[in-house]
Parts: structure tokens; sequence; C-alpha cells
């Protein structure tokens, strides 16, 4: 009982908090909470770029890595990524507004990120069709496959990081957040900044790969 009491309270001047009950030590936690979820994902990226790497540097011998009739990256994917970075500049006015308790603004700054981080999907989506249509499929090459891969794990954690974002948003307007509170914000912006900076990994690395 003495060490569960250790661990689940904080000691003070003699005075005993609960952990769980101070809102800074909750912040704290959730943060390095965060800071480890994305140490977990970046090394998920990681991996797959190593990947991608080793397949682009030793291609099949029979059809090589891509067919000379298949395209480059689709160039939509360069005006995704500029959205993408958009969304998070935004997010970033929209962190400074409730910090300066400028709720209003804030709000409409979330707002717009949620907007530009949609349109990155349907960019992204776009891009696909293209690639689709020029007769680059998954199995049509390890190009082909690579690419589509490579794409479509970021999308599905963009659309996964969109979800927290609305709810957010959603918390924003009933006006939770504010100076002294807004953890949640904080861990929606470090996801969605890690993603921006994974899209620009994976950006870079697609595009020299298809050279």
């Amino acid at each position: 009982m003495g060490r569960l009491s250790r661990i689940l309270h904080l000691e003070w001047d003699g005075d005993t908090r609960d952990a769980f009950s101070d809102s800074h030590a909750r912040f704290q936690a959730g943060r390095m909470g965060m800071w480890l979820f994305l140490i977990t994902l970046g090394i998920l990226f990681a991996s797959t770029i190593f990947a991608f790497v080793v397949v682009r540097l030793q291609p099949d011998p029979a059809t090589g890595w891509r067919p000379t009739d298949e395209p480059g990256i689709p160039g939509i994917l360069l005006i995704s990524t500029a959205v993408l970075l958009a969304s998070s500049w935004t997010l970033t006015r929209a962190s400074a507004a409730i910090v300066g308790d400028q709720r209003r603004q804030g709000r409409q700054w979330i707002e717009r990120s949620l907007i530009l981080g949609s349109l990155f999907l349907v960019l992204q989506a776009v891009g696909w069709i293209d690639m689709w249509r020029a007769g680059v499929y998954i199995d049509s090459s390890l190009y082909g496959w690579t690419f589509y891969v490579l794409t479509g794990l970021h999308a599905v954690h963009v659309l996964g990081g969109l979800i927290p974002m609305g709810v957010v948003a959603a918390r924003a307007r009933r006006g939770t957040y504010s100076r002294l509170s807004h953890s949640g914000l904080t861990y929606c912006s470090m996801y969605w900044h890690f993603l921006a900076g994974v899209w620009i990994v994976l950006y870079l690395t697609l595009w020299l790969g298809s050279m």
C-alpha cells in the first residue's frame, strides 16, 4: 500500500496531492505518452522507407524498377504537399491564438486545418486515380506497389488524425480551450506536425526513387 501511494501521489512540501487530479501533471504525462506514440510511428515509417530503398536498389531483373511506359509520381502530389504544410501552419496559428486567449480566432484556424487536411486526402485520391488511369497498378511493378503502399500508409494515418482534429474543432466551438487549458489541441498538433514532416520525407523518397 505504501508503494502504491508513492506511485499515485505527488509529495510537495509535505502535502500529498493526487497526481491525476493535477492538471499540469496530467498534461505532462499526456505529452510524454504522445511522444512515445510518435516515436513508435516514426519507427514504422522509417521501416517502410528503408524497405523502399532496398527494393529500389535491387529491382526485379525481369521487369526492372519502373517500366518505361509507366509515368513518374503525379504532379498533383506536389500540390497536396503544399496543402498539408498549410494545414500544419494553420494549426500552429490555432495554438498561438488559443494561448493568447483569442478563442474565436483559434476555432477558425482549427477549422481551416480540418478543411485543408481533408483536401489533402482528396488530392491524394486524385493522384491515385491518375496513376490508375496511366496503367500503374499495385501489382503491375515494384514501382507501383511501393507507390501505393507508402502513400496509402500515410493517408490512413492522416484519416486517423482528422478524427481527433474534428473533436478538437467541436470542443473549440464550445469554448473548451483557453490559455490555461488546451491539452487536446496540443496533442493533436503534435501528431499533425509529425505527419507533415513524414510526408515531406516520403514525397522526396518517392520523387527521387521514380527517377
